[in-house]
């Protein structure tokens, strides 16, 4: 028997869902508002939640992460009659098991329950694996779900590609996939596609015999065939120049290839993990990268999230990585003020992780004979960064409060470079409302009209209120 709670403000449909779930014979609770159904979690154990989207207080989509991080991480299924693909898509990356339209039969709404339940029931009795996640730091539910993955594809020898925005860990990750890998004890060889010479680029993939070419004084062995046995990691995949991507699916089909200047083919029986901050799929619709070599190179995707989207593990990330610092420089170990997290937790973090650990480190260089870390300490760009974007995050909401604040007084007036802030924020928002209105909330044709990547736009829509 299960532990069942329905958040939907229909109290028919919950009566109806209610009325199944018990034939079922499992025990079910029902609550009609987002608050309501968060204590209903917060003072039981539930295995599955039925979740609306749209409730008197919020969207359920909101609460998600916050229902799957509660003790009992228990299955979402999300159920709307508002049908909408972004909002599945943003769903499923959220951690949801499902996502049903209204009005569904009982045997549609049934099928999930049932699959959530056995999948429940089979990983609580799977064996536990552990992970070596060194340098990988984070307990959000995105990461929990990353890491699931990257567990699952250490067990196998299908072919990972690493999706995210610069700064997110994806090296870390595909390192993980080696050492977590039977092929630890081989090569773990890094390919970076944007530092490969054009001119030069086949020769350091595929290697070349003595006399190739003039300059080939000596033979020499490829990148390729240094990972055999064990990975090869391609780093920004999407900087692989035309001319080689042909030439490379073969290599990845046959595991075969002739060094340059060579009559002899020779083998290498790597695995291939790549990883890219661009769209590939839009690339290949621009005709910038092959299609088959696309559905080739990602049998399992690995979606990192950008750190705006994981903040609850902004202090693990600071504990782990100025425990790193302070030994590298030689100096005890910090304390820290909690106005510290917070101030850190307010910052939306363009560059994810990498901009985090250098703020840090400069910080340490800034307070190195300090005990303890207050927001003081934080380097001074830093802090002026933070507080205009506080400044304008209050002039905002509203969108002519720019213009009310500057008109008050001169007494009131801000400083040029925050005024010129407030301005620049005030355009973003017009600018997005206008998006979304000219596009009728269709979040891909606002990307491709904006240039913004699907995080980005939605973590922008967030920061200034604007409504689909």
């Amino acid at each position: 028997m299960a532990n069942i709670l329905i958040v939907d403000d229909d109290k028919a449909f919950s009566t109806v869902l209610s009325t199944m779930v018990q034939r079922m014979e499992h025990e079910v609770s029902i609550a009609f508002t987002l608050q309501d159904g968060l204590k209903t979690l917060s003072a039981g154990v539930f295995d599955v939640v039925f979740l609306d989207v749209r409730l008197p207080d919020g969207s359920g989509l909101d609460i998600l992460p916050t229902i799957r991080e509660t003790s009992s991480a228990p299955e979402v299924i999300i159920v709307t009659g508002l049908g909408d693909p972004d909002g599945a898509e943003l769903a499923i990356k959220s951690g949801a098991w499902d996502y049903l339209e209204k009005p569904s039969s009982i045997k549609q709404m049934t099928l999930p329950l049932v699959r959530a339940l056995q999948y429940r029931e089979e990983k609580n009795r799977k064996p536990l694996f552990v992970l070596n996640r060194e340098g990988i730091v984070g307990n959000s539910p995105r990461m929990k779900a990353c890491l699931e993955l990257l567990a699952q594809a250490s067990c196998s020898d299908a072919n990972v590609l690493i999706t995210g925005e610069t700064g997110t860990g994806k090296e870390l990750f595909a390192l993980a996939l080696h050492q977590n890998s039977p092929r630890t004890d081989q090569n773990f060889v890094v390919v970076d596609c944007t530092a490969l010479p054009e001119t030069l680029v086949e020769s350091m993939l595929f290697g070349h015999v003595k006399g190739a070419f003039t300059s080939a004084d000596k033979a020499q062995e490829g990148l390729i065939k240094q990972a055999d046995g064990g990975t090869l990691f391609l780093d920004e995949v999407g900087e692989l120049p035309l001319s080689v991507q042909k030439t490379f699916l073969r290599v990845l089909q046959e595991h075969r290839f002739r060094p340059i200047g060579s009559r002899q083919e020779v083998e290498s029986r790597f695995r291939l993990v790549a990883a890219t901050n661009r769209d590939l799929d839009q690339m290949v619709e621009n005709g910038q990268f092959r299609r088959d070599l696309l559905f080739r190179i990602r049998a399992i995707t690995i979606e990192l999230p950008p750190l705006r989207e994981r903040l609850k593990d902004i202090k693990d990330l600071v504990l782990y990585h100025m425990k790193e610092l302070c030994e590298r420089y030689g100096v005890g170990m910090k304390g820290f003020s909690p106005e510290f997290f917070d101030v850190l937790a307010a910052y939306d973090w363009p560059g994810n992780v990498r901009e985090l650990v250098n703020v840090l480190e400069r910080t340490l260089t800034i307070a190195r004979h300090e005990p303890t870390l207050f927001p003081n300490y934080l380097p001074t760009d830093f802090r002026i960064r933070m507080a205009r974007a506080s400044m304008c995050s209050r002039v905002v909401p509203e969108q002519n409060r720019q213009a009310e604040t500057l008109a008050a007084s001169s007494t009131a007036l801000p400083s040029l470079s925050v005024a010129r802030d407030c301005a620049v924020a005030a355009t973003e928002k017009q600018y997005l409302h206008d998006l979304m209105l000219s596009t009728r909330g269709d979040i891909k044709e606002a990307c491709r009209i904006s240039g913004l990547s699907r995080a980005r736009l939605y973590a922008l829509l967030k920061r200034y209120e604007v409504s689909r």
